[in-house]
């Protein structure tokens, strides 16, 4: 009789990387960095989200995301609910102050909420679903690419200096920081862009360690600091509590607003998969030019809604890969995407 290994339910994906990140923040918790070594790990750190930036950059084909502009609809659709509404409901949890969320935890909350949305994920879920592939890959990357220059200019009006000196000062810094290696990036994609395509693993493991760095760094500082002794446990489900309601709120948002909207069913996944995620790697490196030592509580509320928008959407996407075939099909052409077939046969 073969014995079978205990696995964890489909529909309950627990992301390796989201592991990763825990076991870095107990790091940090152990062995904090201080003193001369934490100059190092700060220079560090910045010189690894330099790296991260300049890499999107390179790797982002101007060619395609100029092709995706003739669905402009869907895209303004998405970033309308990745950058507006998104940040009214983020404002509207202010009204949770003192009692259910801290401030600090409040302006992560709030910070969460204005990070551009993911590609991966998005991605994959529309095509579990059945939807249209092509429009969440063009909206992921409109997205991530707006999220570069909106994301410091909303953080700096909307959060101020309350939260760890959000600034002129602080958009200038994320020019230097984010735009320039990104713009390089896109600069010399035409000499580097063959080599990064043909070394994506390789790549793959330096954006994960860049970030995995910029966790150390927050979270050291944090200890050092003491901010931890702000966060009991209550705080904690409380703020998990307001991030599954923010996550149900957009993903009901997204999914009816687009059929007010007029949008097809394969339109209408890749809307609600891109319009209510937001992204742990984009906003990482944001949160710490941004928010300086206050990073580590910043980014916490991120990488809690992360995990919780994976479990979620998985479920969803494994329900609406149930519908007919015929509905799906339908809906998947309705806005000039690939039959289900082709988009298998393509991934």
């Amino acid at each position: 009789m073969n014995r079978r290994t205990p696995q964890l339910p489909s529909w309950l994906p627990i992301d390796p990387f989201i592991m990763t990140l825990i076991g870095t923040v107990a790091l940090a918790a152990l062995l904090p960095v201080s003193g001369g070594a934490a100059r190092v790990a700060s220079g560090a750190s910045t010189g690894a989200v330099a790296l991260l930036f300049f890499l999107y950059g390179a790797r982002l084909s101007t060619r395609e995301a100029l092709d995706g502009l003739r669905h402009w609809r869907l895209h303004v659709t998405v970033l309308a609910c990745t950058f507006v509404l998104f940040p009214l409901l983020g404002l509207a949890a202010r009204g949770l102050v003192p009692l259910v969320l801290t401030p600090d935890l409040f302006h992560g909350l709030l910070f969460l909420c204005l990070v551009p949305s993911t590609i991966q994920s998005s991605i994959a879920f529309t095509s579990i679903a059945r939807g249209n592939v092509p429009a969440a890959i063009c909206a992921g990357s409109f997205s991530s690419l707006a999220g570069i220059f909106v994301t410091p200019l909303l953080a700096a009006l909307l959060l101020g200096g309350s939260a760890g000196g959000v600034s002129a000062d602080s958009v200038l810094r994320i020019a230097l920081q984010l735009l320039v290696p990104f713009a390089s990036g896109q600069l010399l994609r035409r000499w580097v862009g063959g080599f990064l395509t043909r070394h994506k693993k390789v790549l793959s493991l330096v954006d994960r360690g860049s970030i995995l760095l910029v966790v150390y760094t927050a979270f050291s500082e944090g200890m050092v600091r003491g901010i931890w002794h702000q966060v009991s446990p209550g705080r904690l489900g409380a703020l998990l509590g307001v991030e599954a309601v923010l996550l149900a709120a957009m993903l009901a948002l997204s999914w009816y607003g687009a059929k007010r909207l007029g949008f097809g069913r394969g339109d209408r996944i890749a809307i609600q998969f891109a319009g209510s995620k937001k992204s742990l790697a984009a906003g990482l490196p944001m949160a710490s030019v941004l928010f300086g030592a206050q990073a580590a509580l910043a980014v916490l509320p991120l990488m809690l809604f992360h995990q919780m928008q994976l479990m979620v959407c998985a479920v969803i996407a494994r329900r609406r890969a149930r519908d007919p075939l015929e509905e799906a099909e339908s809906g998947a052409v309705s806005r000039g995407a690939a039959p289900p077939a082709v988009l298998t046969r393509r991934r």
